[in-house]
């Protein structure tokens, strides 16, 4: 019998929304202390549960306006034992259909009953809101894995989905539960007590969503996760999986948070099994490139030994590429390329660099192009994210910029020209040092400062130049 992946999805989020549902009837009738085996109106709080589970799916196939024929197959039987009609339509059908068309803008602002449900939270001090996310999201990643290859506006409309949903929960202050975030992510159970716990996915994903800027960066690495996410659960499900390479590019300007980028991947990677520790090894080309013949290779194996079950990433990686015919760096990429095909199963590399040279270096050696089909744009920080950098220094050493420096701070990065060399969040760093080394300087005279006069930056406090 063939496998529907979306059905059990499907059941669970009635299940769980049925009883979400039934609750809130329970507080809004005063019978919350009550004990009953079926709350009033269980059948219409069923169905109601399915129409949202219903719409949830249509609005990830339509994602894409494909509607492939077993797709919309999966997607009526997994929803027929609610809804008659659907058991007997076609895929022509539905297709031509309201079932699924009307829905294809759906994820992008709170439902009726989503928004019911987390107004509910907010006065009950309950988090139902944060049940219908999680089974929500099965149902989303569910409808995103019936193609073999789901495509990027299927994984869009996942991930605009849960940013809804996260914005929503976030505006109404209804926290996560703490069970929730500390699930084990897939292949934890069962692992050597001793080995380090992994954070769960979703804490993983929170981590990236509080990044200053980045929003592309942060949706392109969120689309890589659902789609491994949905790999996962077809090759659960004996699935066909069409293979996808781990590796990538990442191309950008130095201190745009690449390096940062690349260590949250590795626990992603990790908390999807893609790898299997999801640590991060930084190198450049001193550190895999010798001065003599037959040491390069050697230097290869140990520095991909040591990131074996993470992340090789690898800063300036076009210097490889760069060297004359004397050159070991043609040496190192081939090694390299051995070494990425040996361990294939548990070894993600990622090359990092300026934009124009990193063409010229996937350009170098036929091999390179093809293992590295992905490129993550890293854009400079506007200068109100390097406001926001800056403010988050000082947060994390207990200093604050009162308004006067804040519009002094803005003036110097508006005079500070920008290119290549600029140093985006290492030079925001580099202000807040110096900021608060003069800061020292004009405190230190301070008969008994008090302890806002130890913690505030002034206009004075920030460079000139």
């Amino acid at each position: 019998m063939a496998v529907n992946l979306l059905a059990e999805p499907v059941q669970q989020f009635v299940t769980d929304l049925t009883a979400v549902l039934g609750d809130l009837r329970s507080r809004a009738d005063g019978k919350q202390g009550a004990v009953a085996t079926k709350p009033a109106g269980a059948g219409d709080h069923e169905r109601d549960a399915a129409l949202e589970a219903q719409a949830i799916a249509a609005a990830v196939i339509a994602g894409d306006g494909r509607y492939g024929d077993g797709e919309l197959r999966e997607f009526a039987a997994a929803l027929a034992p609610w809804f008659e009609s659907l058991a007997s339509a076609t895929p022509g059908q539905l297709r031509d259909g309201d079932a699924i068309r009307q829905h294809r803008a759906w994820p992008i602002t709170p439902s009726p009953m989503f928004e019911t449900i987390v107004a509910a939270d907010a006065a009950a001090g309950t988090t139902h809101g944060w049940t219908y996310y999680q089974a929500g999201l099965r149902v989303a990643h569910a409808a995103c894995a019936l193609e073999d290859v789901p495509t990027r506006e299927k994984l869009l409309a996942v991930d605009t989905f849960r940013s809804m949903m996260l914005r929503r929960l976030g505006a109404a202050g209804i926290e996560r539960p703490e069970g929730m975030a500390k699930e084990p992510g897939p292949g934890e159970v069962g692992k050597a007590a001793e080995a380090p716990p992994k954070k769960s996915l979703e804490e993983l994903l929170d981590e990236l969503d509080e990044l200053i800027g980045l929003d592309a960066v942060k949706t392109e690495v969120r689309l890589l996760t659902n789609l491994i996410r949905v790999q996962n659960m077809r090759r659960d499900r004996k699935l066909k999986v069409v293979d996808q390479s781990a590796h990538l590019v990442f191309v950008g300007n130095p201190g745009t948070g690449k390096t940062t980028v690349a260590r949250l991947l590795g626990e992603i990677y990790a908390a999807l099994d893609v790898v299997s520790k999801g640590h991060l090894v930084e190198t450049d080309r001193s550190g895999v490139v010798a001065g003599y013949v037959g040491q390069t290779a050697t230097k290869v194996v140990e520095i991909c030994g040591q990131a074996l079950g993470g992340i090789l990433f690898i800063d300036e990686a076009y210097a490889l590429a760069q060297g004359g015919e004397q050159d070991f760096g043609a040496e190192a990429i081939a090694a390299l390329l051995k070494q990425m095909e040996d361990h294939r199963d548990d070894l993600a590399v990622i090359v990092a660099g300026y934009p124009e040279p990193m063409n010229k270096f996937l350009d170098s050696n036929p091999g390179i192009r093809s293992r590295f089909p992905k490129t993550i744009v890293f854009p400079d920080y506007t200068d109100d994210e390097m406001v926001r950098i800056f403010e988050a220094f000082g947060e994390d050493h207990n200093y604050k910029a009162d308004p006067s420096a804040i519009e002094k701070l803005r003036a110097r990065l508006a005079a500070e020209p920008r290119g290549p060399m600029f140093g985006n969040g290492r030079f925001a760093r580099n202000l807040f040092e110096a900021a608060i080394a003069r800061h020292a300087s004009r405190v230190v005279d301070v008969k008994k400062p008090t302890d806002e006069q130890l913690s505030t930056l002034v206009a004075a406090d920030i460079p000139d130049s």
